[in-house]
């Protein structure tokens, strides 16, 4: 079992041998569940904001890992281009405040939380140990692709702040480095590889400090790494094709750094260069949510509601009076990626008054999600004649 605990600035003082006695004497009082946030009245008060409980792990002796939340917000880099000075990436300093709780509320069908996570891990044990790139070929490098608003980017952040947690204290810090890939693409073309060049210059100089935990995310990475074929039927194909060349040649530098990770993901993964899909050492759909996990998506947020009085407190799933409401709004929300359902409560919510009685919550969900399906099948038969008609 692991344990993380994210410590109150104000009760630094104490230690965190005595805090995670006090941990203990409070997971075994209560009942078991996997997060724990409200510390009235106990020991813990002022000490922990915050308890996560992974029982995935299987070891017997629990581990405690001990963090605070980084609240100066996100800075900037900048590369210089024709005497003007570009935002080429953004810098988040881990663990921060803008990742708590992403990891926590991203749902899937499966394992690919933990076997992403359990990838990441495995890759950094790889590099302090110093295995030998030319007799194990690894790259550290993710790739997740599908169709958008499936929680791509969200993973990648949500596992960037797991790591820099559970890697405490081998490293000090982490940073998550967020490239703006359309930034680094200069109004004259052939600008565009020095750029990529600079930026990841930029990189390794943040990653020359061992003590810090590097994430680099390239978000859309086929605007970077687009298939050279492709490119080399456009009109400037020579300065595609070095664009291309400049990322696969700072990618083979980034992963002789033990303490760097590359996370990319693409909504259209077949425009990618093959050479950068086969550096991936982890290639992974990410596709709509099902119904279980449409579920939990949308348990999350009408527990969010409750928990801020603003929806009746009262049982909305399974095995309740709205049983069959809910089945059917989670049966009728396929298809739907997860941004998406995230954005209906909020809708739902203008119907009704605060606090909204869970009816008419659900009644309000169920003919919004009704009207979305209604828009989806409208839409694909629209883009079915549009393609009979150029045929």
């Amino acid at each position: 079992m692991i344990v993380e605990i994210e410590r109150d600035p104000k009760g630094l003082g104490r230690e965190n041998g005595e805090v995670a006695t006090l941990v203990e004497a409070l997971l075994h009082e209560r009942a078991s569940a996997e997060i724990y946030d409200d510390f009235s009245g106990t020991a813990l008060e002022g000490i922990v904001n915050k308890i996560v409980i992974d029982k995935s792990d299987k070891k017997i002796v629990p581990s405690y890992h001990y963090y605070t939340l980084n609240t100066d917000g996100f800075g900037a880099e900048f590369i210089e281009s024709d005497s003007t000075c570009l935002n080429a990436a953004y810098v988040f300093t881990l663990p921060c405040k803008e990742f708590d709780g992403i990891w926590e509320n991203l749902h899937f069908d499966s394992e690919i939380k933990n076997n992403l996570l359990d990838y990441l891990m495995k890759a950094l044990l790889f590099a302090e140990r110093g295995v030998d790139h030319n007799v194990i070929s690894f790259n550290k490098l993710v790739l997740l692709h599908g169709p958008p608003g499936t929680g791509k980017t969200s993973l990648c952040k949500g596992v960037a702040q797991k790591l820099a947690i559970r890697w405490t204290p081998r490293f000090r810090t982490g940073h998550f480095i967020e490239i703006n890939a359309h930034s680094l693409f200069s109004k004259f073309f052939s600008e565009s590889g020095k750029l990529v060049l600079k930026m990841f210059e930029k990189i390794e100089e943040i990653a020359s400090d061992e003590a810090a935990l590097v994430f680099i995310l390239i978000d859309e990475v086929e605007s970077l790494a687009h298939s050279r074929a492709a490119a080399a039927a456009g009109s400037e194909p020579s300065d595609a094709i070095r664009v291309v060349n400049a990322v696969l040649t700072q990618l083979d530098r980034l992963k002789m750094l033990p303490n760097a990770l590359i996370l990319t993901t693409s909504n259209v993964e077949t425009s990618i260069d093959g050479a950068f899909v086969d550096r991936a050492d982890l290639c992974v759909y990410i596709g709509h949510p099902s119904p279980p996990a449409i579920s939990k998506i949308l348990a999350s947020c009408a527990k969010e509601l409750i928990k801020r009085n603003l929806l009746e407190d009262k049982a909305f799933a399974e095995s309740s009076e709205f049983a069959n409401i809910w089945t059917e709004i989670c049966r009728l929300s396929v298809g739907v990626s997860g941004r998406s359902l995230r954005k209906l409560p909020l809708l739902a919510f203008c119907e009704g008054h605060n606090p909204m009685p869970m009816a008419l919550f659900l009644d309000a969900l169920f003919k919004l999600v009704k009207s979305k399906t209604a828009e989806k099948k409208l839409s694909q038969t629209h883009h079915m004649f549009q393609s009979i008609s150029l045929v």
